[in-house]
């Protein structure tokens, strides 16, 4: 029996599947592990048994590689079954990446909502060589580091093209209360929101588990930042209020299949969790603006470590994601700068 981890957290699968490999982590579902070239080095993949074939949920990158490990995964753990159809949680790369690849040479169907459907075809034509204008007066706005603005100036910059595989019309929708059948289980579909716009989590209706993508993760926050799309959006406002509403149908012995890191239960004690972690955040970056700050000045508040190289872009945009939230409960007000940055100030 596992030990339990804080706050009745527990791990009943510590060891996770090797490249290639699967863990069995219920009758007929099977945990999966692929490769990401980023401080956080995986995405976790489920396949549950059908009659007519496998149903996938969520994909990872497309990249030579990782189709390299599905053509494994599918010669060996998955049995040479086809794939009927791949269920997608939301439109990041490393969960719809190879999605298209998947409906087009295997046949498989689409299943997802219609914000991550929309969203990953329009990314997939907004193709860049070099940040474009609102890009960079988002940078300016958020006060990034110069040295940084000056490498990203001219350089190319990532493009969703890049690790998506194309992908041809024709999706099945899945929305707020939607009930799906695959797994031999009936699940019913809840809608997040925060870390991507209509995230969908889906709860088996026998209780027994819940896949939380990137919604429910036991040991991390997922990023919930503000991008020049939409520069006035607050991604924490919409994640504590997915948090609290999700939180009703949390039971401490569901097994949740999350994106990253490791299957768990107590999710009751996990929501909460969450929700506290980020009002403690909220908090602390209220008091350090005691004093005007730009957002690129908000990181030891919100992360309390050091922030460098690749996570620099990521901790950038949570921060102004956390700024935001606070100006729209009113706590904080910002000034422009002479240089275009906010200057953001507890009110």
């Amino acid at each position: 029996m596992n030990k339990p981890a804080p706050g009745n957290l527990r791990f009943p699968f510590p060891d996770i599947p090797g490249e290639g490999e699967a863990v069995e982590v219920a009758k007929g579902v099977l945990w999966m592990r692929l490769p990401l070239p980023m401080a956080l080095d995986h995405v976790n993949v489920f396949a549950f048994d059908d009659p007519e074939g496998w149903t996938i949920v969520d994909t990872g990158f497309d990249s030579k590689k990782t189709r390299r490990i599905w053509e494994r995964l599918l010669a060996g753990p998955l049995g040479g079954k086809p794939v009927a159809r791949v269920v997608v949680t939301h439109h990041h790369p490393d969960h719809v990446g190879l999605a298209g690849w998947f409906q087009r040479d295997h046949g498989a169907e689409l299943v997802t909502t219609r914000t991550a459907w929309l969203f990953a075809r329009m990314l997939l034509l907004d193709e860049q060589m070099v940040p474009v204008d609102e890009t960079l007066a988002y940078w300016r706005a958020a006060g990034m580091a110069p040295d940084v603005y000056e490498k990203r100036l001219t350089e190319r910059p990532f493009n969703y093209a890049d690790i998506v595989a194309d992908m041809p019309l024709g999706f099945k929708r899945i929305k707020e209360g939607s009930r799906v059948h695959f797994g031999a289980r009936d699940w019913v579909v809840r809608i997040g929101n925060g870390h991507a716009p209509e995230h969908a989590t889906f709860w088996s209706t026998d209780g027994a588990l819940v896949i939380g993508g990137d919604q429910l993760l036991a040991t991390i926050s997922p990023n919930l930042g503000v991008y020049a799309t939409e520069p006035e959006a607050d991604p924490v406002g919409e994640w504590l209020e997915a948090c609290e509403r999700l939180s009703q149908y949390a039971t401490p012995d569901q097994l949740v299949l999350p994106g990253h890191k490791l299957p768990f239960t107590g999710l009751p004690t996990r929501m909460r969790q969450l929700i506290t972690n980020h009002h403690h955040a909220l908090d602390r970056l209220e008091d350090f603006l005691a004093d005007p700050h730009v957002a690129g000045d908000c990181f030891p508040p919100l992360f309390k470590r050091e922030i460098s190289g690749s996570e620099y872009g990521l901790a950038l945009v949570e921060a102004v994601g956390h700024l935001n939230h606070l100006l729209h409960e009113g706590r904080v007000t910002r000034t422009r700068r002479e240089d275009g940055a906010w200057l953001w100030q507890k009110a």
